[in-house]
């Protein structure tokens, strides 16, 4: 399972934001996999399966807000 998800600055530069979103991106794709797995073996497991969808929701959550600060960022310049 993955590890809790770190907390995002909201002052980053666009290469930071750029780094993270990365980062996230690839974070978010592996906890996808996890929890396509996790379903695919239900009624196994079945007491993870509410931490690993938060777990998720979360990450997704907090790529969006990444991806919104870049575009923000991006189009003040």
């Amino acid at each position: 399972m993955v590890q809790a998800v770190e907390i995002i600055s909201t002052n980053l530069s666009i290469e930071e934001l750029k780094s993270q979103i990365k980062r996230l991106n690839s974070k978010a794709g592996q906890q996808k996999m996890d929890l396509h797995d996790l379903a695919e073996g239900l009624p196994n497991n079945y007491q993870q399966l509410m931490q690993m969808a938060a777990e998720t929701y979360e990450i997704y959550r907090q790529l969006d807000e990444l991806k919104q600060q870049l575009k923000i960022q991006e189009k003040s310049q």
